[in-house]
């Protein structure tokens, strides 16, 4: 990926200020899901919830809504799968009173026209549509899908670090043209340094306000830049923040909920509720052996802009002989 140019940056916020059109996504379940083929209890998605709604969190996604006839559900636990059901299940009423509830849809992994019912029925606000730059098409139609049932729509395109500027800016084009309501900046493998993701940022700021929309991030920490990247992000004026509880998330994981809510400025965030759940919950998970978090294979993944399933296996199997496996990822470069 080339680097834009940041020599004349446009007038960015100060982030020591109030904030208010800044907006929190939990994404603990969904992201977190990837580290045990989303096998979570209910105790547990039901203590997120709750703390969540105590934190003062804009949004919890609850997971995927994938396609059942393409997923053995016998391989994955419920949040792979999200239904309407399991969701007020966890809730215990239609719909959240103090929490907006999304889902995340992969184009091409779900049977949206199907399995994404009117919103009028359902208790989930916000459809996320996660795609690759060479699907764009695709996800509009299930972004105009989505909206066309009463849903809030957001575009995640993944993997962006691997495509050139051009091509970025033509697909936010395509999306923004859309009747979407936010579009992401999505740091898949954890490659991007601050100083290339606010120029990024810059871009489709400009583009989505040209069309009356908004933008958020998604960063992973490969290099431990999840946070940095996350608030560089929100001085160029990316409104939409998503962050896990510990950083729970796939490979390396993410921007820390707690780390988040600890620098934002708005009196609405309490970080409270979020130490009492690692406490209560992330605690136990982590000893029952489920591994996420930064390690040197992960930086290294991302050192080289490439995808984490090496990393990960490198992490499963115990590898500690970090300079072969460099090496190994170099011939591959």
């Amino acid at each position: 990926m080339s680097i834009l140019k940041n020599n004349e940056p446009k007038v960015e916020r100060n982030l020591m200020s109030f904030l208010p059109e800044l907006k929190v996504v939990d994404c603990t379940l969904r992201d977190g899901g990837l580290t045990n083929d989303f096998f979570f209890s209910d105790e547990f998605a039901r203590a997120l919830y709750q703390a969540n709604i105590k934190a003062g969190v804009d949004y919890m996604e609850f997971g995927y809504r994938a396609s059942r006839e393409m997923f053995d559900v016998n391989k994955f636990g419920k949040w792979k799968f999200s239904s309407d059901n399991d969701i007020r299940e966890i809730i215990q009423s239609d719909k959240a009173d103090r929490i907006k509830l999304s889902i995340m849809a992969d184009v091409g992994r779900c049977d949206y026209q199907k399995d994404i019912t009117d919103r009028a029925g359902s208790p989930v606000d916000l459809v996320r549509v996660a795609t690759y730059i060479n699907t764009i098409p695709a996800a509009v139609a299930m972004i105009e899908d989505a909206h066309a049932k009463g849903y809030e729509t957001s575009c995640n395109i993944m993997a962006i670090s691997k495509s050139t500027n051009e091509d970025i800016r033509t697909a936010v084009e395509q999306v923004c043209a859309s009747n979407v309501d936010m579009i992401y900046v999505v740091d898949s493998y954890g490659s991007l340094y601050p100083e290339q993701a606010n120029p990024l940022c810059q871009m489709y700021v400009e583009i989505a306000e040209s069309y009356g929309k908004t933008v958020g991030i998604h960063a992973h920490n490969n290099q431990q830049l999840a946070f940095a990247n996350t608030i560089e992000a929100m001085r160029t004026g990316v409104h939409y923040l998503d962050a896990t509880v510990s950083s729970l998330g796939r490979g390396a994981g993410n921007c820390p909920l707690e780390i988040l809510l600890g620098f934002l400025k708005n009196p609405k965030y309490h970080i409270d509720p979020i130490l009492i759940f690692i406490e209560k919950h992330i605690i136990p998970l982590r000893e029952s052996g489920v591994k996420w978090g930064y390690d040197v294979p992960y930086l290294l993944t991302g050192i080289l802009n490439q995808h984490p399933r090496a990393a990960i296996q490198c992490v499963e199997a115990g590898r500690t002989d970090y300079e072969e496996f460099y090496i190994e990822l170099s011939d591959n470069f």
